[in-house]
This record gives C-alpha cells, structure tokens and sequence, in this order.
C-alpha cells in the first residue's frame, strides 16, 4: 500500500510538468472520434443524466482509474471530458503521463449542452 501511494505522489508531482493537448468541447464533433477514444471521467450518476455519444464512462474519483484506463489502446487519441473540465485536465495529465495522445475537451459537458442551446 504505501508502494501505491509513493508511486501515486510520484505520478502527482511529475504531472505538474506535462502538458497535454487541449480542444475547447465546443469545437468537438463525432468525426473527431472516428480512430479514438472519448472518455468521460464524471461520476456513474453524472454519466447516467446524460453524456457524449459513444462516450466510455472511468470515473476519476475511483482509486483504480490509473489501472482502469491502462487497458485503453495507447495508439488511438483519447478525448477526455468531465462537467466543467478540472476533472478533465487532471485526467489528462495523468494519461500524458501514462504515454497516451490526449486532447482535453475543455469546458466540459456543461458548456457543450450550453453550446446546443444556441
């Protein structure tokens, strides 16, 4: 256990230097994931009242996200998005880190359906 939390603080202090892509969510479209991933990193219960379509459900706040998104496949680009885009931006961090081609869809799902709105 404290193996995984050295190493979790590990991950945590050598994000602060990465830097991961960035698309602001309003400018996403499906084509964007024609060879790619678009993950959601809301809560179940966000995901459940409504979500991207074709959109994968890891919940950011589950100890194992770090494990579960190790079975993405790292050829393909992964678009992350949470609510409003912090959760997002953690999760592309970490997922730079990890070796993955990541865009993060900032403003996150609450500004695309604002954007749907208009």
């Amino acid at each position: 256990m404290k193996v995984y939390i050295f190493t979790l603080l590990l991950c945590m202090i050598t994000l602060g230097c990465a830097q991961s892509k960035t698309k602001p969510i309003t400018e996403f479209s499906q084509n964007d994931i024609e060879n790619a991933i678009l993950l959601d990193v809301r809560t179940p219960e966000e995901f459940n009242g409504g979500h991207l379509d074709k959109a994968v459900n890891i919940n950011w706040f589950d100890a194992d996200f770090a494990a579960r998104v190790d079975t993405i496949d790292r050829a393909q680009t992964v678009y992350v998005y949470c609510k409003k885009g912090g959760r997002s931006a953690k999760a592309a961090q970490l997922l730079d880190s990890l070796g993955f081609n990541v865009v993060d869809l900032e403003g996150g799902y609450d500004a695309y359906m604002a954007s749907k709105k208009n």
